[in-house]
């Protein structure tokens, strides 16, 4: 699986169909709306293929804890106190057997239209990736929605039984127990209730939360009153690392054929085969660092037992926990945050070095470049148009391309990015902090042009909005076509242009991606202001690499951005002018 080369579009239900335009802050869901299943419609799925997506990622499907009040339906509502904005965050899941109900145009047939909606996404050729949020869960986990059949798997179970059922309060950590608990110890929230916001006063039928005794909050504070910038609203799931001391215990005493792991792996594991029984297609896995790899290892395997294409992504930030977690975890995918994002950010901003780029694939091509999965947005990141990071989405189009194109790895598009969302709204819980919110209840007006109430054909953009979306279909256009950045071989050309005269390592970034069938040249600018007129050396080493002779004349055609068409001998390279923030992507070809 790690060698196909995926697309992923990830979007928000709850903002991404809503056409509610009001934006009052802090609104409730009949103030401002929210997004459904429904809305995102054949047209929509027509959207996202022209951007070449090959699977989509729905964010924040499983139900999660929120203000508003669904007590008429048979849910049980939540305490202010312990949620995250008027709608709840999406990682603050309440029930894993069930779908967020914002998101339904009939709350009883929710399930019925996320089903619906999985279908419809498949039909047009895409799969369909959701969360798993494995850490933690909201404060006040609770489901009234869980199967009471057999679970599915080699362990029988006489019914689905809750988390936290069963777990000993009186132990702080027990193999046996979902939870970690803090005995004798009362939970104290943050905050009063109702004092987040002066000018919104939070209440529904909830009744205030009380937690006695105390459980481990999902940020691992061990402490009965967590800090406000602590995740307060979750607490922490127990996978046999005892937070206590340290250890970390993978199995227990049990008699012959009963279950011998931590109850939590068996419970999470059949949340998974729920979901992949409902035809998802694989996991984007929550902080999956703060899981033990042993968990993981065995989950991925339980699952694929049963479903042997399911995919598994996860988001980690420790770079000494790659190998263990793509060799030993069964993760498909990383995230590459802290090596190939944090790079091309400093670039796109104006500074850092396009020998940064180098010094990443340098560390991740041994064994596992083709497992990290590249992005220059998601829900937690700064829009790239936004006055936090580059202002002018323009000047990602170098990044992108590389972030699209460095090797056989999938690429990510968060909603928005490829019409250029700004972020710069301050919604409630989110302020202004160049992000889309995911806790509160908005309509993006920036996004509604190509929304267009459900056409989804961009005829509210503006011009530069639609210039930058057709970069983004032409990029997705070219890697969908291209053998060689699908499954090719890559090659830095950095070292051999040391001494070209004019050639800036510092802001011009070239490479090769090559197959039998084809070759390619990638350059990229990424200065503000200064075109790049120069020429880009490729060595002799590089044309033995491909099969070709250096001494052979060649012609190279721009697939990407523009007509430009450079002639010349292989070994005395090519001289091409290349405008500030832009990119081309040559095919070589023999004369």
């Amino acid at each position: 699986m790690a060698s196909d080369k995926l697309i992923i579009y990830q979007l928000l239900p709850r903002l991404f169909g809503n056409t509610n335009t009001t934006n009052l802050p802090w609104g409730t869901l009949a103030e401002n709306g929210s997004g459904t299943f429904a809305d995102i419609n054949e047209a929509a799925l027509t959207g996202m293929k022209a951007l070449g997506a090959t699977h989509v990622w729905y964010t924040g499907v499983p139900e999660h804890a929120t203000m508003t009040d669904y007590a008429a339906h048979g849910i049980r509502p939540d305490d202010p106190a312990v949620v995250k904005g008027r709608a709840g965050s999406p990682y603050a899941i309440k029930d894993y057997y069930d779908v967020v109900p914002d998101f339904a145009q009939s709350v009883p047939n929710r399930m019925a239209e996320f089903e619906a909606l999985v279908q419809r996404t498949h039909a047009h050729g895409l799969k369909v990736i959701t969360d798993l949020v494995p850490n933690h869960v909201a404060r006040q986990y609770a489901s009234d929605a869980k199967p009471g059949a057999p679970a599915t798997g080699n362990v029988p179970s006489a019914g689905t039984s809750d988390l936290g059922e069963g777990d000993d309060q009186r132990l702080p950590f027990s193999l046996r127990n979902n939870f970690y608990y803090l005995p004798g110890t009362t939970f104290k929230a943050p905050f009063v209730p109702g004092s987040i916001d002066a000018q919104t006063p939070l209440t529904n039928s909830a009744p205030p939360i009380h937690e006695s005794p105390a459980r481990v909050t999902g940020s691992g504070s061990i402490n009965e009153a967590p800090h406000i910038d602590d995740w307060y609203e979750t607490i922490k799931l127990n996978y046999g690392y005892n937070v206590f001391d340290g250890s970390l215990h993978t199995s227990l005493d049990a008699a012959p054929g009963q279950r011998n792991r931590p109850d939590t792996w068996y419970k999470l594991r059949d949340i998974l085969l729920f979901w992949a029984g409902k035809g998802v297609d694989g996991f984007r896995c929550d902080m999956a660092h703060l899981v033990p790899v042993a968990f993981w290892q065995w989950v991925t395997a339980e699952v694929r037992a049963t479903y042997p294409a399911t995919i598994f992504i996860a988001e980690i930030y420790d770079p000494s926990l790659y190998r263990s977690f793509i060799f030993e975890g069964g993760f498909d995918y990383l995230y590459d945050k802290v090596g190939l994002y944090d790079s091309l950010r400093r670039l796109t901003e104006g500074h850092g070095s396009c020998y940064d780029i180098t010094h990443v694939w340098q560390r991740e091509s041994g064994d596992f470049a083709e497992h990290m999965l590249r992005f220059l947005e998601t829900h937690d990141e700064q829009r790239i148009a936004s006055s936090f990071f580059a202002g002018d989405p323009l000047r990602a189009i170098p990044a992108m391309v590389v972030t699209a194109t460095l090797h056989t790895g999938p690429y990510l598009l968060y909603f928005g990015q490829e019409v250029g969302v700004r972020g710069e709204d301050a919604e409630g819980f989110s302020g202004h902090d160049g992000r889309t919110t995911i806790f509160d209840y908005w309509g993006m007006t920036d996004w509604q042009g190509y929304l267009n109430n459900h056409r989804y054909d961009g005829a509210g953009l503006t011009e530069p909005q639609r210039q930058l979306r057709a970069i983004y279909e032409k990029l997705g256009a070219v890697v969908r076509a291209s053998t060689a950045i699908q499954t090719g071989a890559f090659y830095d050309l950095q070292w051999a242009n040391q001494q070209t005269p004019g050639y800036n390592q510092h802001r011009v970034y070239s490479y090769l991606r090559y197959t039998d069938s084809e070759k390619l040249l990638i350059v990229c600018n990424f200065d503000v202001t200064q075109a790049f007129t120069s020429a880009v050396h490729v060595p002799d080493h590089a044309f033995d690499q491909m099969g070709l002779s250096a001494t052979d004349r060649y012609q190279l055609t721009d697939l990407f951005l523009s007509d430009d068409r450079v002639d010349g001998l292989g070994n005395q390279g090519f001289a091409m002018v290349i405008p500030p923030m832009s990119a081309r992507i040559f095919q070589l070809n023999s004369l």
